[in-house]
């Protein structure tokens, strides 16, 4: 059985890191599934998900990487067009990509011991984000 559910929070601005494994988890718990598969899509080009050990440690670590890969500080052509100074958010986000999924089974997704489903935010601005929950299973 498909189910599409959504779930709507608030980021900080820049490089906003949230783990958002229980809100997936909560919904996983509610479906009519019991086994399947849950992808979590975010609608939005400065927004992407993965899955990490979500610790203080690794989480500035990511954000110094993004920084080296993507400075703020450089050239993009993107900002040309829009002039809103975001384009090493546009080029962050597609890095990871805006989608993750995960396998459950028993109502309990299967993820790894030290492994959470993270969210990143790399507008410059806080927003209301948006993700798209779809359940696939039986």
């Amino acid at each position: 059985m498909l189910e599409t559910k959504t779930f709507v929070f608030s980021t900080e601005a820049e490089m906003d890191v949230i783990d958002v494994t229980k809100d997936v988890a909560d919904i996983v718990n509610e479906s009519a599934n019991t086994d399947g598969v849950v992808t979590v899509f975010v609608p939005g080009s400065t927004g992407a998900l993965t899955t990490m050990e979500f610790e203080p440690g690794l989480v500035n670590d990511m954000k110094e990487l993004f920084e080296k890969l993507a400075p703020r500080d450089h050239y993009y052509h993107h900002e040309e067009r829009w002039h809103d100074k975001n384009g090493h958010s546009h080029v962050r986000a597609s890095l990871i990509g805006p989608s993750v999924s995960v396998p459950f089974r028993d109502k309990r997704l299967m993820l790894g011991t030290w492994q959470q489903i993270v969210f990143f935010d790399f507008d410059v601005r806080a927003r209301e984000r948006e993700l798209i929950v779809q359940i696939m299973g039986d």
